[in-house]
């Protein structure tokens, strides 16, 4: 039997730079992202970039982490924390080309639907914060999701992930 897919931490920044807060619980809104979030405020540093995104919220797999962590540490460079991602959401048991198929699709983090829009393709801005390197490389394939929210309501740590239905 597998294990489900679960919300292993929450992470939200008020404004572009600011370090990444945990918290326990977070209020997701429709159309905008996680309140209190930089990108929900409009005050991330890509916020303003045109086209516009949809940058409501960002997800990534602890494994994909783990993995790209040891590439580093093969290479003897600093090693990136799950907030130091600067990705909203971390869930465990699940790899990072699973969660990279949801582009797309939609999914339920805790009670509230969202859609996969794209791959979170790693930038050198995490690094760059840090004055660490080798983000990009190490995170290539491994950076995460970007998705929708569609519907409104609180997740937690601990809320289940799954597909919106088998046929999605």
């Amino acid at each position: 039997m597998s294990k489900s897919i679960q919300i292993q931490a929450i992470y939200i920044a008020p404004q572009a730079g600011a370090p990444m807060q945990s918290i326990e619980i977070a209020e997701l809104v429709a159309g905008a992202g996680i309140k209190g979030d930089r990108y929900a405020l409009q005050t991330g540093a890509f916020s303003q970039n045109l086209p516009q995104k949809i940058r409501h919220i960002s997800l990534i797999a602890q494994t994909g982490i783990d993995i790209a962590n040891e590439w580093l540490k093969a290479g003897e460079e600093p090693l990136f924390t799950a907030s130091e991602t600067r990705r909203n959401i971390v869930l465990s048991n699940i790899t990072a080309a699973e969660l990279n198929d949801y582009v797309g699709k939609t999914f339920f983090v805790g009670n509230i639907e969202c859609k996969g829009v794209e791959l979170c393709a790693p930038c050198q801005r995490p690094a760059e914060l840090l004055n660490k390197s080798d983000f990009m490389n190490a995170f290539a394939g491994r950076g995460g999701l970007r998705a929708e929210v569609l519907t409104s309501g609180n997740i937690k740590i601990g809320d289940a992930f799954v597909s919106a239905s088998t046929n999605n």
